[in-house]
């Protein structure tokens, strides 16, 4: 059994457990999403998979 992760998918589904959690902190995940993939752009990391 092959078992392949994406780091966006991932990302994406543990900010939304924090918002639901958390509502307060959305501007701070999305904003440090934000940065995140203006810096895997930035060095071309866009093929990045764990």
């Amino acid at each position: 059994m092959n078992v392949s992760l994406s780091l966006g998918p991932l990302v994406s589904l543990i900010a939304g457990c924090l918002i639901l959690i958390m509502p307060n902190l959305l501007n701070y995940i999305v904003a440090l999403y934000l940065i995140v993939i203006g810096v895997m752009g930035l060095f071309g990391v866009g093929g990045l998979h764990i």
